[in-house]
């Protein structure tokens, strides 16, 4: 019995281990008074192959993941159908001007160096999910803002059509 109970004990953490996503360098926009949704960036890392399906914050009443990209020359940000793929071992980095993680429905000013608690929800190739909680600091309200098209950023989510 002893022999069955530590192997069911491996297979547990090996099941673990290949749901297991790694979330580096998390922050989120700072907000103004009023404003009601804003960006998280981080960049994801998974074991296996993994899809980024859901969100959660307690500040926020909606939680997507967002695309921003080029279509007939306008910048549009639009849901992610079906989650964000994370190929196995490839960084994938969610920053302005790409995609990220948009918190809607704001339920109170975020303002620089608040910590944001998000949930993010991960869905293996085997239908299995994983939940993983980050605290995410909040920044200036032009941090890491790229303005030039160019570079395949903006300076904010104002005008952007969904």
């Amino acid at each position: 019995m002893k022999r069955f109970a530590l192997t069911l004990a491996t297979l547990a953490v090996a099941a673990a281990a290949q749901a297991q996503v790694t979330v580096k360098e998390p922050w989120v926009r700072a907000t103004v008074p009023q404003q009601k949704a804003t960006g998280a960036f981080m960049q994801l890392t998974a074991a296996q192959d993994a899809k980024l399906v859901a969100g959660s914050s307690p500040v926020a009443g909606v939680v997507e993941i967002h695309e921003m990209a080029m279509d007939n020359n306008v910048m549009k940000m639009r849901q992610v159908a079906g989650g964000l793929a994370l190929p196995a071992g490839k960084a994938v980095d969610l920053k302005p001007g790409g995609y990220h993680v948009m918190l809607m429905d704001l339920k109170g000013q975020i303002k620089d160096g608040d910590t944001v608690p998000v949930s993010l929800v991960f869905e293996g190739k085997d239908g299995k999910k994983q939940t993983v909680e980050i605290k995410a600091p909040a920044r200036p309200l032009n941090a890491a803002a790229k303005t030039d098209p160019s570079q395949g950023g903006h300076a904010g989510h104002a005008g952007m059509k969904h």
